[in-house]
């Protein structure tokens, strides 16, 4: 999983976000969002679409659990807040990304072998 602050849910603005982080050889899963629009004409293979409009919440071949996944899971975690000031948020969603990426570890040891790996360098 990966999270951004952007600016705009535009079509420009999502795929420059998408082609930084995903290979042009993937195949994109999305919900009928206007702004996922174009993956195909910016040299994505294949697109595949749920329509949670029509009810739709899989295909044989397309689901987006996964993202669906992420959100309850950072909701959850990050309602006991009660809310929080903007500056703050993009640093709670971020511990929302990496602890969801690594839920199946020891976070404590993750982050051990983490901080031995790459020590903070004091200037």
């Amino acid at each position: 999983m990966y999270t951004e602050i952007v600016p705009s849910c535009s079509k420009a603005t999502l795929q420059r976000v998408i082609r930084g982080k995903v290979s042009l050889d993937s195949v994109i899963y999305s919900d009928g969002w206007r702004g996922y629009n174009g993956f195909v004409d910016v040299g994505y293979g294949k697109h595949l679409r749920i329509d949670h409009g029509k009810d739709e919440f899989a295909t044989d071949k397309a689901h987006i659990n996964g993202v669906e996944g992420f959100w309850g899971y950072a909701k959850t975690r990050l309602v006991k807040y009660r809310g929080m000031h903007t500056h703050s948020f993009s640093s709670h969603l971020k511990e929302c990304e990496f602890r969801f990426n690594y839920r199946d570890h020891n976070i404590y040891r993750l982050l051990l072998k983490i901080f031995r790996d790459q020590p903070l360098k004091l200037s």
